[in-house]
């Protein structure tokens, strides 16, 4: 039916709005399928870049799945870069970040963090607070991978400091030892 209606806005003018949520509605059937090749087909084939954007942005703004989500992230960051605000743009490649993140998890495990896929500092935090020691060991060395070069809001340096901020936590004793007399 997409695509019918598709072929029937070559014929005939559509509005831009209306031709806006066609396209978002496809693409977003498309990726929630899974079929991410026909989902970057369908942006390739849109003429103006405008409409293309808008249809990216929108979709996103949606909150689809996590591999959805991982997917516009990362055609908004490698084609509207320079069209995006700063504050948009952080955002966008936080998601990006959060959700390389959550893919590095256990799959089982995704569905809890998911929540925090647009805030990768808090899913670090989360997970050290959760005792999952290996899964923040992948999850930093993933995070040090993505920030080099990049500037989104934190740095590595945050991230080096949550980490410090945990360890000293865990080797705080709430008691005294006492000295054994004799």
């Amino acid at each position: 039916d997409y695509e019918l209606c598709e072929e029937w806005g070559h014929l005939y003018p559509i509005p831009r709005e209306d031709l806006i949520n066609l396209h978002r509605e496809h693409l977003l059937h498309l990726l929630e399928i899974g079929d991410m090749a026909k989902a970057l087909q369908l942006l390739q084939r849109i003429e103006d870049p405008g409409i293309c954007l808008a249809i990216s942005e929108q979709s996103l703004d949606q909150h689809p799945n996590l591999a959805a989500s991982h997917f516009l992230a990362d055609y908004l960051t490698a084609h509207f870069y320079l069209d995006l605000t700063t504050a948009r743009r952080n955002e966008i490649q936080a998601l990006y970040m959060g959700s390389k993140v959550l893919l590095t998890l256990p799959e089982p495990s995704r569905v809890n963090y998911f929540h925090l896929s647009s805030r990768p500092l808090l899913m670090l935090e989360q997970l050290l607070m959760n005792m999952k020691v290996d899964w923040v060991a992948v999850a930093v060395q993933t995070l040090h991978q993505l920030l080099a070069g990049q500037e989104i809001g934190f740095t590595i340096e945050d991230i080096d400091n949550l980490l410090s901020k945990y360890a000293e936590k865990a080797l705080n004793f709430p008691f005294t030892l006492k000295e054994k007399r004799s």
